[in-house]
């Protein structure tokens, strides 16, 4: 089995993850990156390859970012060690220090006992397939292993943080004065830095989530646990709350009332903000292919055209990338804003969205009701043939019956898992009843059609 994953490496630590797949996986990464065009135009110069590393502050992270960095610097790579970040910090200060790559040590929104390992190229970009496969590759090959003057220095990187704050403020159109936001920061990387960016947005700010231990990470807190939020938002009448995962590259919000703001919500706003004051390129949003029909339909009434890509975000930012866009994201919460990042940012986007309520004199719920929500309802069909999911001649024709009844009004997808004998079913249309009707008939269909042994799951309604 391949050890990338959709989103890096990512397993148990000490399971999967051990100290000494770490120290070879840097090592690797050092031999890969390091032999591109401009690393050894670099070295022709005389300087020095250089990688930021950074963690979440799961207690793993602490024995996987000292393997890291002694791979990297056994390889000569000199290392600026940021500590606890955000994720897109981390992918920030790999462009904003000129460094050659960057290495992020984080299993975002999983449980604590798991982590990460996240590799960015020069520029912050997260890397294509064909060179995770070069790093996976090199793993089994002759590492580098330069003596005395030529191994890497291992150095604090004193001033990270205070360097990400700096380039947020700087993205904002406007202050945040006036809005009380409850921050829910899912005891992780954004518990020190996203409380005092808000502050310094002019925001007054209420914690929640902010206490990491190295083992409370997610912890029925955060962008998948909604819940604590809500009740404090409503408890403290604040005027929204703002969640983020474990490493901060989601954002999910609740307006006033405690009703969740989802990731398709939330860059409705902020692609029609964007459109009013002319920075959405070409009117364009990018979103995959699981976003929610009632995005499209608002998108369309107000002049935006909605670009779809397959679900991840590493494929609406290579979209974005090939279009120049602005603006994209996924429903989980990933939004990407181009013009001041590489990867999705909970931090960008939820300063940017309170931002759009400080300047419209809106609340969130009123910002929010550009889009309404369509029922969607989401049937994992297990034990059947994925492979076939696309040239089934009963599923293709029981799938059209179904798109001719909801006409206009509806959605149907099917996706294949990539690795089980699973397909998914969503059905979304503006009635709930119909919806699960329909859901409920096309997941028959796939289990007959399809099946190899095995049953269903309902995972989803909204």
């Amino acid at each position: 089995m391949p050890i990338f994953g959709t989103d890096g490496v990512r397993g148990l630590a000490n399971g999967v993850l051990t100290a000494d797949l770490a120290l070879s996986l840097a090592q690797a990464t050092a031999v890969v990156l390091g032999q591109g065009r401009t690393a050894e135009a670099r070295k022709a110069e005389g300087k020095r390859l250089t990688a930021v590393v950074g963690r979440d502050p799961r207690v793993s992270g602490h024995f996987i970012s000292a393997a890291v960095a002694a791979g990297l610097a056994s390889s000569g790579v000199d290392v600026l060690d940021a500590g606890v970040i955000p994720t897109p910090a981390l992918a920030f200060l790999v462009a904003d220090r000129d460094a050659d790559f960057g290495v992020m040590i984080s299993a975002s929104h999983n449980p604590a006992p798991d982590n990460g390992i996240k590799i960015f190229a020069r520029g912050g970009v997260k890397l294509p397939d064909v060179v995770e496969a070069r790093i996976e590759a090199a793993m089994s090959g002759e590492k580098l292993l330069p003596t005395g003057a030529g191994v890497g220095r291992i150095s604090r990187f004193s001033d990270a943080e205070d360097r990400y704050v700096v380039h947020l403020l700087g993205s904002l159109p406007n202050q945040l004065d006036g809005i009380h936001v409850v921050l829910d920061c899912a005891h992780g990387a954004a518990a020190g830095v996203s409380p005092e960016t808000f502050r310094d947005a002019g925001a007054r700010v209420t914690v929640i989530g902010a206490d990491p231990d190295g083992l409370n990470i997610n912890d029925g807190v955060g962008s998948t646990h909604l819940d604590q939020l809500a009740e404090a938002v409503v408890r403290h009448g604040a005027d929204i709350g703002i969640a983020h995962d474990g490493d901060a590259d989601r954002c999910l919000a609740v307006d006033a009332a405690g009703k969740v703001i989802d990731g398709d919500q939330i860059m409705a706003i902020l692609a029609v903000s964007m459109k009013e004051r002319g920075h959405l390129t070409d009117d364009t949003l990018v979103a995959t292919v699981m976003s929610n029909l009632g995005l499209h339909v608002a998108m369309r009434e107000h002049g935006i055209t909605v670009r779809q890509t397959a679900v991840g975000d590493r494929y609406v930012l290579e979209d974005m990338n090939a279009g120049g866009y602005a603006l994209g994201g996924e429903q989980s919460g990933h939004v990407i804003m181009s013009e001041y990042a590489t990867t999705g940012d909970g931090l960008l986007t939820g300063l940017h969205l309170v931002a759009e309520m400080a300047r419209t004199k809106k609340t969130a719920a009123e910002l929010a009701s550009v889009m309404t929500v369509y029922p969607q309802v989401l049937i994992n069909v297990r034990g059947v043939d994925r492979t076939r999911v696309n040239d089934d001649g009963g599923l293709l024709a029981a799938v059209r019956e179904i798109e001719s009844e909801l006409g206009d009004t509806g959605r149907v997808l099917l996706r294949a898992s990539g690795t089980e004998p699973l397909v998914r079913v969503m059905v979304e249309a503006a009635d709930a009843e119909s919806v699960q009707r329909h859901a409920e008939r096309l997941a028959d269909v796939v289990r007959e059609r399809l099946a190899l042994s095995g049953g269903v799951d309902a995972v989803a309604g909204t």
